[in-house]
């Protein structure tokens, strides 16, 4: 199958799920994780309609600007950004998903405030308490939420989560139901329910992390196909 034909597929499969939450697929943001797979490729995706182009990796993601393989559609940063790499990210990316910590946050606020610009970003919520994953505990999200309303060039358009590995079919729904409570309660008490997004599911659950509330899910390989990592 093409990248139309997987898109038009997921598109499919986004609006039964998201029809059965009283919404339609319209109302559902699909980023494409497009690592590891070339200019081209982006652009054939952008062709085919997807609503946005998701990067994991800095050195990756500025080759790709190079070459410009976004034209056409948001780009977001979805993966483990290091300090030392936020002047590489912070005006280029229309939205960064995964702002895990205080010290991303006031670094991100730094660096956008040289280039007088304000950063759209998601605070990452590690919802399984995983310790090699990044993202606020949940106790720690409310806090962080609050500190990021002070900081005047980051804008909080929402939260975004990575779960654990699911052992069996619907496995992280729970955890999608969680992030969604707290979504609902940051959105409505700190900022006056003007958050936008909440960014969970991928190509094994994006099917119920609609269901859970998802309005932004981030699909990969049932776009482009399997990653070869020996490359």
């Amino acid at each position: 199958m093409s990248i139309q034909e997987h898109i038009t597929e997921i598109r499919s499969r986004i609006d039964a799920a998201a029809r059965e939450t009283g919404r339609t697929g319209a109302d559902i943001v699909l980023v494409g994780a497009s690592k590891m797979n070339d200019a081209d490729t982006c652009q054939e995706a952008i062709a085919a309609g997807i609503d946005a182009l998701g990067e994991n990796r800095v050195q990756e993601m500025t080759g790709k600007l190079a070459q410009d393989a976004y034209r056409g559609a948001p780009l977001h940063f979805i993966g483990h950004l290091q300090r030392n790499k936020v002047k590489q990210v912070v005006g280029k990316a229309a939205l960064i998903q995964s702002v895990g910590s205080v010290e991303l946050l006031r670094e991100i606020e730094k660096v956008a405030a040289k280039l007088e610009v304000v950063q759209d970003v998601l605070l990452e919520v590690n919802i399984g308490g995983e310790e090699a994953k990044s993202g606020f505990a949940p106790e720690a999200v409310r806090e962080a939420a609050l500190l990021a309303k002070e900081l005047p060039h980051v804008r909080v358009q929402g939260l975004m989560t990575i779960p654990p590995i699911a052992a069996e079919e619907h496995g992280n729904l729970a955890y999608f139901q969680k992030v969604y409570a707290l979504y609902v309660d940051i959105n409505r008490e700190i900022y006056d329910n003007e958050l936008k997004y909440i960014s969970m599911g991928m190509s094994g659950d994006f099917e119920d992390a609609i269901r859970a509330g998802s309005n932004m899910i981030r699909v990969g390989t049932a776009i482009f196909g399997q990653r070869y990592y020996a490359k």
